[in-house]
């Protein structure tokens, strides 16, 4: 007789959580300052102006105004420029 358990079908079977990734505010729209822009793995998304990044690279504004989208040297860049 075998002194171990044959090896059958996982016992508890579980999903991962969505890690809620992605852009959360449009181009255009106001931030306030330390609103968070972008969750990203890896920089998909590069800081612009007013936006630093994070150690998990999430894009955060530095100063309140307004988010703009653009390119530079190829990247896809977000920037937050002040309202007046």
């Amino acid at each position: 007789m075998a002194h171990k358990k044959a090896a059958g079908k996982l016992n508890i079977q579980t999903r991962t959580h969505g890690k809620h990734l992605g852009v959360k505010v449009a181009d255009g729209q106001s931030v306030i300052a330390g609103a968070n822009l972008v969750h990203q793995r890896g920089t998909r998304f590069h800081a612009g102006e007013n936006v630093k990044v994070g150690r998990d690279f999430t894009l955060t504004a530095l100063k309140a105004g307004v988010v703009e989208f653009g390119q530079k040297l190829g990247r896809k860049t977000i920037s937050v420029y002040a309202n007046g």
